[in-house]
């Protein structure tokens, strides 16, 4: 039963970090997300494309952080650089410019 548990953690951790990835870049996009339907009042307001990419970012950093602390690899979904600014932890504009690998 414990090796049953660990499976369902594992793909549990994974499918989270891949939707939180997505919705990441998503939001880098300026392409609809989830929030976008929690606020949709708000997609007329110019800061709310910023409000959107701190959300999605923090949402990355809250289960890359839990699945680290769990001991799960998270870093299978990313490029090395990926991996670098999301245990950096900080949102600026080098990860926005920088996210996607040169050859997309």
């Amino acid at each position: 039963m414990s090796i049953r548990i660990d499976q369902d953690i594992t793909n549990y951790f994974q499918e989270r970090i891949k939707k939180a990835k997505i919705t990441f870049e998503r939001a880098v996009d300026c392409k609809h997300t989830e929030f976008d339907d929690l606020y949709p009042y708000m997609s007329e307001h110019p800061q709310f494309f910023w409000y959107k990419r701190y959300v999605a970012w923090q949402d990355l950093l809250t289960v890359s952080q839990m699945a680290e602390e769990l001991g799960l690899d998270w870093t299978s979904h990313f490029t090395n650089e990926q991996v670098e600014f999301v245990r950096g932890k900080v949102l600026e504009a080098k990860v926005l410019d920088n996210w996607y690998p040169e050859n997309e």
